[in-house]
């Protein structure tokens, strides 16, 4: 099950040459990252009231081409990998039918005291839904 969320390059987000500055890429994977667990069936503040945080343990992006000032991207995202204690989700982000960047992020899955936790075994319901959600 793959999403697709739309963002707006707005002016704060951009550098003195006019284009989207690299740190905003993060966090737009972030937003379709949220957007995708809402459909898969759960909101991320669902997930954490059942005491369960996915920090973010890695963070890549390869940037292709330049974003622009009001420029509509497209961020595709894909939970490709998951293990009882781990995440990991792939984009691309587009504009259109120009790909503008690729990237990846891993997650351990943790209790609110930073513990590793077995969502498998201690939330099935929740390890299930990502299941269906895997690529």
């Amino acid at each position: 099950m793959g999403h697709i969320s739309t963002v707006e390059v707005r002016y704060a987000e951009t550098d003195q040459m006019g284009i989207a500055h690299h740190s905003n890429y993060a966090v737009w994977f972030e937003v379709a990252r949220t957007d995708f667990i809402k459909a898969a069936g759960i909101s991320y503040t669902d997930v954490e009231k059942e005491g369960i945080i996915t920090p973010l343990t890695g963070l890549e992006c390869k940037y292709k081409k330049a974003a622009f000032y009001e420029d509509q991207l497209q961020i595709h995202v894909n939970l490709t990998k998951l293990t009882p204690v781990r995440l990991e989700f792939s984009y691309k982000v587009t504009r259109g039918d120009d790909l503008i960047a690729t990237g990846k992020t891993t997650h351990g899955m943790v209790t609110k005291d930073l513990k590793p936790i077995n969502v498998k075994k201690e939330h099935p319901e929740i390890y299930r839904m990502f299941e269906n959600a895997l690529d």
